[in-house]
C-alpha cells in the first residue's frame, strides 16, 4: 500500500513539474516576438502561493515605470500611514469677536487632498457663520505650507498637460480663496474690504472646524484611473508625515528608500524622481515593483486598501477594456503604466493551478504603446492559464472565456476593511 501512494505521489510531483516547465515554455516563446529586436522588457512573476520566484527576465534592468510608479507611492503610504490616514484641511480664525464683526483673519489651511469639492468649502463656511457674525474686518489667507512651493514634479516634461501641485485647491485648480469667500459671502456675512492672501496659521489661532477624507478614496482615483494629481497629493502625506512645513519630494523619497532597504533591496541603486511616474528620470526595475507587491500581499496593513484599489481586467478602470472574454478576466488586478516609448503592468493573477502570483513586466522603447500591452495582456493570459490554440479558437470564434468571478469582482468594488 505504501508503495502505491509513494509511486502516486511521485506522479503527482511529475505532473505539476511537467505543468510548471509547460507554462515556462509557453512564457519564453512570448519572448520571442519581433518586437524585442528593438525594444527592451524587463519582467518577473513570483509564485506568492509556493513564496518563490516563478518566472524572470532583465528583472534587474533599469527601466521607467510610468504610472506603476503608482504602486511603489501607494504601497509606500500605506506602509507609513496606514489604511485609516486621512486627508485633512482645517479652518481657523484669530482675533475677537465686537458687535458680530470678527476683528481678526480666517486661515484655511490646505493637506494636499485632491478629493475636496465645492460642498467641503461650503461647510468650511458654514463653520465661519457658526461664530455668530455678520461681517469680518480682516484677511482670508490660505496656508499651503504643507509643502514645498514647487508647481510641478522633478523631471515632468514641460509640453505636457501637467497638474499644479498646491496644497489648497478646488477642482485641481487655484481658485480655492475665491471660492470660499463667495461661498462666506453667500451666508450673509459681509467682506467689503476684506484681503485675499497667502500666509501661515499663527500658533495661537482657534479651531474652527476639519474636513477629512479617508486615503481610500483617494487611492480609487489614484489607481483605477490612474489619477497623476491624486498620486502626487499621496507622495506628499508621505513627506508630510517627517517634516510638518514644506515638506518635500526627498522627504517623500527617503520613506520609500528606507522600505526598500527593509525589503532587503540596494535602494541606491535605483533612480527615483516623483510619486506619479510622470517624471523622466524615474529608473526602477521589475524585480522591485514585485516585491513591493509581495510585501503588501503579506501585510495586513496594505493588503486590503491595494487590492480594492487595483483596476481590474475587463472590468473597470484602466483594464476595463483589456484582456476581456479570457480567462484573465476579472482576474488580473493590475497598475497600467503609458508613457512615450513605455509600456508596463504590474500586479496580481490566480494561475490555473490556483496559486496566487504577482508580476511586473515593464516594456521600454516601444514605438506604439498598444504592442506593449498586447504583449502584456498575452503574458497575463498564459499566466492564467490560457494556451496558445485556445487563444485562436476565441479569436476566430469569439468563443466566450472561462467563466469567471467577474460579478463577485465588480461586487466588491470599493469595499475596504
Amino acid at each position: 500500500m505504501k508503495k502505491y501512494l509513494f509511486l502516486l505521489l511521485l506522479w503527482c510531483l511529475s505532473a505539476l513539474s511537467f505543468a510548471q516547465d509547460s507554462l515556462r515554455i509557453r512564457l519564453d516563446s512570448l519572448l520571442e516576438d519581433s518586437m524585442f529586436e528593438t525594444s527592451q522588457v524587463g519582467l518577473m512573476v513570483y509564485d506568492l502561493t509556493a513564496d518563490s520566484v516563478y518566472y524572470q527576465y532583465n528583472e534587474r534592468q533599469l527601466l521607467r515605470p510610468a504610472s506603476t510608479m503608482k504602486l511603489v507611492t501607494a504601497i509606500t503610504a500605506l506602509d507609513q500611514l496606514g489604511p485609516n490616514y486621512d486627508f485633512q484641511t482645517h479652518v481657523y480664525y484669530t482675533g475677537y469677536i465686537k458687535n458680530r464683526t470678527l476683528v481678526g483673519n480666517i486661515y484655511c489651511v490646505g493637506g494636499f487632498d485632491p478629493t475636496l469639492t465645492l460642498g467641503d468649502v461650503t461647510d468650511m463656511a458654514l463653520s465661519v457663520q457658526q461664530l455668530g457674525i455678520d461681517s469680518i474686518a480682516g484677511m482670508l489667507v490660505a496656508d499651503r505650507t504643507m509643502k514645498e512651493p514647487v508647481d510641478y514634479g522633478e523631471g515632468w516634461c514641460w509640453d505636457d498637460d501637467n497638474p499644479l501641485l498646491t496644497a489648497l485647491s478646488i477642482g485641481r485648480k487655484n481658485i480655492f480663496l475665491t471660492t470660499f469667500s463667495e461661498e462666506v459671502a453667500r451666508l450673509g456675512i459681509n467682506l467689503e474690504n476684506v484681503r485675499l492672501v497667502e500666509g501661515q496659521v499663527p500658533g495661537n489661532a482657534r479651531h474652527l472646524t476639519t474636513i477629512r477624507h479617508n486615503i481610500s478614496r483617494v487611492l480609487d482615483r489614484m489607481m483605477k484611473k490612474s489619477d497623476n494629481f491624486y498620486a502626487e497629493a499621496v507622495f506628499y502625506q508621505t513627506a508630510a508625515s517627517v517634516r510638518k512645513h514644506h515638506a518635500k519630494a526627498s522627504d517623500a523619497l527617503g520613506v520609500t528608500r528606507k522600505l526598500l532597504k527593509r525589503l532587503g533591496l540596494d535602494a541606491e541603486s535605483y533612480r527615483l524622481a516623483d510619486g506619479s511616474g510622470l517624471s523622466l528620470y524615474n529608473y526602477i526595475s521589475a524585480e522591485l515593483l514585485c516585491r513591493l507587491l509581495k510585501y503588501a500581499w503579506q501585510s495586513p496593513q496594505i493588503h486590503d486598501a491595494l487590492w480594492f484599489s487595483l483596476p481590474i481586467a475587463g472590468v473597470d478602470g484602466t483594464l476595463e477594456k483589456r484582456m476581456m472574454k479570457t480567462v484573465a478576466e476579472g482576474n488580473v488586478r493590475a497598475k497600467t503604466g503609458t508613457v512615450t516609448g513605455v509600456s508596463s503592468l504590474a500586479g496580481y493573477c490566480t494561475a490555473e493551478n490556483g496559486h496566487q502570483l504577482c508580476f511586473s513586466i515593464i516594456n521600454q522603447g516601444i514605438m506604439r504603446g498598444a504592442d506593449g500591452k498586447a504583449f502584456q495582456d498575452r503574458f497575463c493570459q498564459t499566466l492564467c492559464g490560457e494556451k496558445e490554440e485556445v487563444r485562436e479558437v476565441r479569436e476566430v470564434k469569439g468563443v466566450k472565456g472561462v467563466k469567471r468571478s467577474v460579478r463577485s469582482a465588480r461586487k466588491h468594488r470599493g469595499r475596504r476593511r
